[in-house]
């Protein structure tokens, strides 16, 4: 393999020379630059990232640290920060933590280790000890996204209020006056907000909530599944749904399938999220929209900025709701 010093031999020059037409660190004759490079291009010389990286103090790679990438509307943000990253020219480390506190050291002290740029953490939520563990390393330029008011991190702003609001209203639109939910856990951020979305619309047509529908899971198919078979036990069922993420609502639409029952013919279903798969769910799921490539790259813009500048002011990223009609909602 080539070094530096080989370079340096064919172009007859110095290989201090040489890593300046590399790094673009000082000016450099033009016919000597040509010289280096037809140097490079023979010889096949790939620079050491480690090396380079020492010398002008960027990695060009930044990590992500995660609660899970397996969740499909996660997965869609990380698809997105990755290729923005790719664009710019940075690699992407992915770390999984599942939250916990000492993954997440180890996670933060392997990125260290590598001295990437800067980190981004996006997990759902945030315990006192990750938390405690994320500012020890505030050294390194990071954006820490949170959903819901915290004094320590960036706020993902989702206005799940209204999302949880217009999938409502549109149930109500097409004549349904029996709505159930199946909500995340309601003493999260995202659900609580969603389900106080859905219960101002139900209260602003001068409907009621029917308990027995109101079910409460973890945004699993499982729990969409589970709690859907709870909703159909029950003596009266409603005509409608809102289901508070697309996968719960694939669970549910198949323990309907399971029961005889059709969607949207008996029971109509609207998710949120509106993940890629959810276009091709049997029926094609009505659902709320939220741009996962927006955000991401938001993210990484703004992480680009700490980096660049070394601002740590706290920031609130804002993405906005929209439904999307298709096929899962039936008109009473």
């Amino acid at each position: 393999m080539a070094t530096i010093k080989d370079v340096a031999k064919m172009a007859g020059v110095s290989t201090t020379t040489v890593s300046h037409v590399i790094n673009k660190t000082r000016f450099v004759a033009q016919e000597t630059e040509k010289l280096v490079l037809q140097a490079i291009e023979a010889l096949n010389y790939s620079p050491s990232a480690v090396a380079r990286s020492l010398k002008v103090n960027t990695t060009k790679s930044i990590g992500m640290i995660v609660t899970t990438s397996e969740a499909p509307y996660f997965a869609e943000i990380i698809h997105a920060v990755e290729e923005h990253c790719y664009r710019q020219g940075y690699s992407l480390f992915l770390c999984n933590t599942q939250n916990n506190a000492e993954k997440i050291k180890n996670h933060l002290e392997m990125l260290a280790k590598k001295r990437v740029d800067g980190i981004l953490v996006m997990c759902s939520e945030y315990l006192p000890d990750s938390l405690n563990v994320l500012t020890s390393f505030e050294s390194i330029p990071m954006v820490v996204m949170d959903w819901g008011p915290n004094a320590h991190t960036d706020i993902i702003q989702d206005n799940g209020f209204n999302g949880g609001y217009l999938a409502t209203k549109h149930l109500i639109e097409n004549g349904h006056k029996h709505i159930g939910i199946i909500s995340g856990e309601l003493t999260k951020t995202p659900a609580k907000t969603r389900y106080e979305g859905f219960l101002h619309a139900i209260e602003e047509a001068g409907l009621t909530v029917n308990p027995d529908w109101v079910m409460e899971g973890f945004f699993e198919p499982e729990d969409g599944y589970e709690c859907m078979n709870k909703i159909l036990r029950q003596t009266e069922l409603p005509t409608a749904v809102f289901c508070c993420n697309d996968v719960m609502a694939l669970g549910a639409i198949s323990a309907i399938g399971e029961k005889g029952l059709r969607v949207p013919d008996d029971i109509s279903i609207i998710g949120y999220d509106n993940i890629h798969a959810s276009r091709f769910y049997s029926p094609p799921l009505t659902t709320i929209h939220q741009s996962k490539s927006r955000l991401g790259v938001q993210a990484v813009n703004l992480l680009f900025e700490r980096i660049n500048h070394k601002s740590d002011q706290r920031e609130t990223i804002e993405i906005h709701p929209e439904l999307v009609i298709r096929k899962s909602v039936k008109k009473c």
